[in-house]
């Protein structure tokens, strides 16, 4: 089998229609039909059911595209330890962690590590939905909760704290809720829509309610920092994560007694095969230092 047509074919089966993957690769649809067309010719099977929306892999398709996935695997790991036998990390590294905690608190820290480490190339994806790393979708993750997969390797950095906050504006006119039972009398911002591990942000909607009747939100943001922004405005009060909350800040903390807060443990993760990349252990060593210093 032509490995040329085994990437193809594994672009077409990841981008899940032809149009996509053509795009990925920089092929015309024409070509890329006929690359996939030998080769199912080359093995006298059908690949792909196609439909209006795309292509379905069918049985043989899937055992071919699982054989192709563990050789880009095989190639991308054979291509870190080429590039970390140089002397100095060189090459590309892509982090990604959420969108509030890679805005306010990972990205004013990268200027140091690029200054220390020009020969890195390195990119950040901050998305609230988890990348995949088993599928090189990124290289390190900085997750807000305990990885599962036992194929990665995780280091604790530090614990996320949520308060409850609200501009001056806002408690001049409809003052503190003193009780849970109070909050019922104010105005609430919501974070969302949140993936699954995010749900408890908005505590504030369902503390002291049934079930199925949560508090509704006056407003809902689906960025930490435009959260803070409309906090900060006066629309109402808000959980929000300390390391957004700087000491010039003019929010004002609301503790409501006997209450828990949500917290998240915050871990370093990286795929059990960049072990001994170079460019992960300097990412490595430079973060959790910074996590050290840094007091929430």
């Amino acid at each position: 089998m032509d490995w040329d047509k085994l990437r193809i074919f594994h672009e077409v089966a990841r981008a899940g229609s032809f149009s996509k993957a053509a795009e990925n690769l920089g092929l015309t649809q024409s070509t890329l039909s006929r690359h996939i067309a030998t080769l199912e010719g080359d093995l006298n099977t059908a690949l792909f059911h196609r439909h209006a929306r795309g292509v379905v892999l069918t049985e043989a398709g899937e055992m071919l595209f699982r054989a192709t996935h563990e050789m880009e695997q095989q190639l991308a790991s054979a291509r870190t330890q080429l590039m970390d036998a140089r002397e100095k990390p060189s090459g590309p590294l892509t982090i990604t962690t959420t969108v509030g905690l890679g805005t306010i608190w990972l990205t004013p820290r990268m200027e140091e590590f690029v200054r220390l480490y020009p020969d890195i190339r390195t990119t950040l994806l901050l998305e609230d939905e988890e990348l995949d790393l088993s599928r090189r979708q990124a290289d390190v993750a900085i997750r807000l909760r305990q990885p599962v997969q036992p194929d990665l390797i995780q280091r604790k950095l530090f614990t996320v704290h949520y308060h409850v906050y609200a501009a001056p504006s806002y408690i001049q006119e409809h003052g503190i809720p003193r009780t849970v039972e109070e909050l019922d009398q104010h105005r609430i911002i919501s974070f969302g829509p949140a993936p699954g591990y995010l749900a408890a942000l908005n505590w504030l909607q369902h503390v002291g309610r049934p079930n199925d009747r949560p508090r509704k939100a006056v407003l809902t943001v689906n960025n930490v920092y435009g959260l803070t922004r409309a906090t900060e405005t006066g629309i109402g009060i808000a959980a929000l994560p300390d390391y957004i909350i700087g000491p010039d800040t003019r929010l004002v903390q609301i503790d409501l007694p006997d209450v828990k807060m949500p917290t998240f443990d915050t871990y370093l993760v990286y795929p059990e095969e960049l072990r001994n990349s170079k460019r992960v252990k300097v990412f490595r060593d430079f973060i959790v230092a910074q996590a050290r210093e840094w007091e929430f």
